[in-house]
C-alpha cells in the first residue's frame, strides 16, 4: 500500500497531480479542497490512498490525514465510490461532512453530485457514530446548532432574505461561534445580508 508521496511537483490540475519521486512519476487524484491547499513549490507532500479493482489500480492524493479518513469511511458505505466520495471532498471541507452526518443532515449531503436520497440517508445511518466517536463531535451541540440554524434561517426567509444567501451567512457565523443563541444569530446574519 502506498501511504504517501514526497517529490516534485511535475504537474497540478483541479482534479489531479503528478509527482515524482526518485524518478518515478505517480498520478493521484485529488478534490478541490486539497489542491486549493497544495503550494505551487516543487517540493510536496500527500497522503495517499490506493484504490485496487479488478481493471485499475488508481492512486488518491490527500492533503491532511482527516481528509484521507473520511474518505476511507465515506467509501466504506455501500453505494458511495471512490469518484463520488472525492466529489463530496470537493464540494464540501471535512469540518462540513463531519457535522452533515453527525447532525442527520440529508439535504447537505444529497445536494453532492451523484447522491441520492437512499444513498445520503445511508452514509448518515453507517458513519453517524463512527464520526462522533472518533472526532469527538457533541451530538447535544449538533442538534442544537441545527435547530438554532433552522429557527434562523426561518426568520430570514420570512423577513425576505434570499434563502441561499442566508444559510451561507448563518453557517459562517455558526462556524465562528457554535455556542450563538438564535436572537443573536438573526441579528447577525442581519449585519451581513
Amino acid at each position: 500500500m502506498i501511504t504517501h508521496l514526497r517529490g516534485k511537483l511535475v504537474e497540478k490540475n483541479p482534479t489531479y497531480v503528478i509527482v515524482e519521486c526518485n524518478g518515478i512519476g505517480y498520478h493521484a487524484h485529488i478534490s478541490l479542497n486539497t489542491f486549493s491547499s497544495l503550494p505551487d513549490e516543487e517540493a510536496i507532500f500527500l497522503y495517499t490512498y490506493l484504490s485496487i479493482k479488478e481493471d485499475s489500480h488508481t492512486l488518491f492524493g490527500f492533503a491532511n490525514k482527516i481528509e484521507r479518513e473520511i474518505f476511507k469511511l465515506l467509501i466504506s458505505v455501500s453505494g458511495v465510490g471512490p469518484s463520488i466520495a472525492r466529489t463530496m471532498l470537493s464540494s464540501m471541507t471535512t469540518q462540513e461532512i463531519q457535522q452533515a452526518i453527525a447532525s442527520g443532515d440529508v439535504p447537505t449531503i444529497q445536494s453532492v453530485k451523484g447522491i441520492g436520497a437512499k444513498t445520503a440517508q445511508r452514509v448518515i445511518i453507517d458513519l453517524k457514530d463512527k464520526i462522533i466517536k472518533t472526532y469527538g463531535i457533541d451530538e447535544v451541540s449538533v442538534t442544537q446548532n441545527n435547530t438554532n440554524k433552522e429557527e434562523a434561517l426561518s426568520a430570514l426567509d420570512v423577513l425576505g432574505f434570499n434563502a441561499k444567501q442566508s444559510e451561507r451567512i448563518v453557517d459562517r457565523i455558526l462556524k465562528e461561534n457554535n455556542e450563538i443563541s438564535v436572537e443573536d444569530l438573526i441579528k447577525q446574519a442581519l449585519k451581513n445580508l
